[in-house]
C-alpha cells in the first residue's frame, strides 16, 4: 500500500543526525550523493511497531534517527507487507517515528527497519573519488550527470548527452568552463559543511555552505550558494533536451555565480541543448519576479516582510530563459521559490527552519535556508518546497 501522501520530494540536511559529512576532503560529495540520489542512509533497526487511529509509531531503544518530521524514510521487514516501502514522517522523538497510514489498527510483527529513503537515480559510472549519476525515471531526459571529487576543496560538474565510462562521453556540457561547474565544499581545511539537499526522481537541489566559519549543525550565519541537477518543469511538451546544470565558474568559493536564488548571470546556467533540439548545449538566464540582480528573501520590489497589507511572504517561481537571447522561458525551476521582499532572513533565520505554507502554499512545507555569497553582507533565504510534487 502506498502511502497516503505523496512522498515523491526528499530532503536531508547536514544537522539531521548521522548525515553523511560533505566538506574539506576528497571524495565526500560523493559519497553524500550516494547516500541522497542512490542508496539512502541512516538505517536503523525498529524494536516495536503499532498502528493506531490511521498512525503508525515505529519505536526503537537505540537512540535518535535521522529522520525529521517532513522527511520521507523507506520502511522494510514490517507485516503486514504493505507498510513497507516509502513513508513520510510526521513527528520525531529520541525513541520513535511516526507516519499517517490508512491501515487498520494494530501492532506489527516482523524484523522493521527504516533508513531516509533515496531519490531513485543510479549510479552508471564510478571511478576513484569520480561518479556518474542518472535518473531512472521513464518521464526523464534520462541525462549523465559526471562529478569529479579529487579536489579536496570542491568538486566539478558536468552534463552529458551519453558516456561509455565514468571519463568519455558525448555532448559534455557547459561549453564554457573547461571540465565543468565547481561546486564548493569547503573554503579551506577538512572541515564538514552545512548543507541541504532537496530533489525528486528528476532533479535536485545541492544547497552548500562553503565559509571555514559554518559547520554541520549550523551555518554559523554564513551564505549557502544554491546549486541544481535535473529536468525543469518544462513550457515544452515531451522536452527531451529540458535538463540543466548550474554551478560556479572558478575557483572562487565566495562566486554567487549560477546561485538558483540570486545570480543574474548566464555564467552559471546551462541547458542540455535548446528547446528546438539542435546543435549542442547552451546558456541561459534565470527569471523571477522582482529585481533580478538582488537576492531572494533581500529584494525590495515588494517591500519588506512581513506584508504591511497582508502580513504575508510572497514568493515567485523561478524561470530559465531558452538561451541568452530569448526572453521566452524555457520551464520553471521544481519546488524552489524567490522572496521578493527584504527582511526574510531576520524573520526565519539562516539555519534550516520548515514553515507551513498559506494561500497558495496551503498544504506545502517550505524550507528556507541563507543564501547568498559566502563573505558578503548582501544575503538572504531560500525557499524549497519539500512537500510536492513539484511535476504535474
Amino acid at each position: 500500500m502506498a502511502s497516503p501522501v505523496d512522498t515523491s520530494v526528499k530532503h536531508a540536511y547536514s544537522s539531521m543526525t548521522g548525515a553523511p559529512a560533505i566538506g574539506g576532503t576528497v571524495g565526500s560529495l560523493i559519497g553524500a550523493l550516494d547516500a541522497f540520489l542512490v542508496n539512502g542512509w541512516g538505517a536503523k533497526a525498529v524494536d516495536s511497531a503499532v498502528i493506531s487511529n490511521g498512525i503508525c509509531r515505529l519505536s526503537f531503544a537505540s537512540g535518535k534517527s535521522a529522520a525529521e518530521a517532513h522527511a520521507v524514510i523507506l520502511v522494510a521487514g514490517a507485516t503486514p507487507s504493505a507498510l513497507n516501502g516509502e513513508q513520510k514522517v510526521t513527528a520525531v522523538a529520541n525513541g520513535w517515528v511516526e507516519f499517517k497510514t490508512d491501515l487498520p489498527d494494530g501492532a506489527v510483527t516482523g524484523s522493521i527497519s527504516f533508513k531516509m529513503a533515496p531519490l531513485g537515480w543510479e549510479k552508471v559510472f564510478a571511478g576513484t573519488n569520480k561518479a556518474v549519476y542518472r535518473q531512472t525515471d521513464p518521464a526523464s531526459t534520462r541525462t549523465y550527470y559526471r562529478v569529479d571529487d579529487t579536489n579536496a576543496q570542491y568538486a566539478r560538474v558536468q552534463m552529458y548527452e551519453s558516456m561509455t565510462d565514468v571519463d568519455n562521453g558525448i555532448g559534455p556540457a557547459p561549453l564554457t568552463v573547461s571540465g565543468g561547474y565547481y561546486w564548493h565544499k569547503r573554503s579551506s581545511g577538512t572541515g564538514s559543511s552545512y548543507w541541504v539537499l532537496a530533489g525528486d526522481s528528476r532533479g535536485f537541489y545541492l544547497v552548500l555552505g562553503s565559509s571555514a566559519l559554518s559547520g554541520p549543525a549550523s551555518s554559523g550565519n554564513n551564505a549557502l550558494l544554491s546549486h541544481f541537477m535535473g529536468d525543469l518543469n518544462s513550457y515544452r511538451s515531451g522536452d527531451a533536451w529540458g535538463a540543466a546544470l548550474t554551478g560556479i565558474t572558478d575557483t572562487n568559493y565566495n562566486n554567487a555565480v549560477g546561485c538558483i536564488f540570486c545570480s543574474s548571470s548566464s555564467a552559471g546556467f546551462t541547458l542540455k541543448r535548446l528547446a528546438h533540439g539542435l546543435g549542442s548545449a547552451a546558456q541561459c538566464l534565470r527569471r523571477a519576479f522582482g529585481d533580478v540582480g538582488s537576492r531572494s528573501g533581500n529584494d525590495p520590489t515588494l517591500g519588506a516582510f512581513p506584508s504591511s497589507v497582508d502580513n504575508g511572504l510572497h514568493l515567485s517561481t523561478i524561470l530559465l530563459t531558452d538561451g541568452v537571447n530569448s526572453a521566452s522561458p524555457r520551464g520553471s525551476m521544481p519546488g524552489a521559490y524567490h522572496c521578493p521582499q527584504t527582511g526574510a532572513l531576520a524573520a526565519f533565520g539562516s539555519d534550516v527552519a520548515i514553515t507551513k505554507g498559506q494561500g497558495p502554499f496551503t498544504g506545502k512545507q517550505l524550507l528556507s535556508v541563507q543564501i547568498g555569497s559566502p563573505s558578503t553582507g548582501n544575503q538572504g533565504l531560500g525557499f524549497l518546497d519539500v512537500t510536492g510534487p513539484w511535476r504535474s
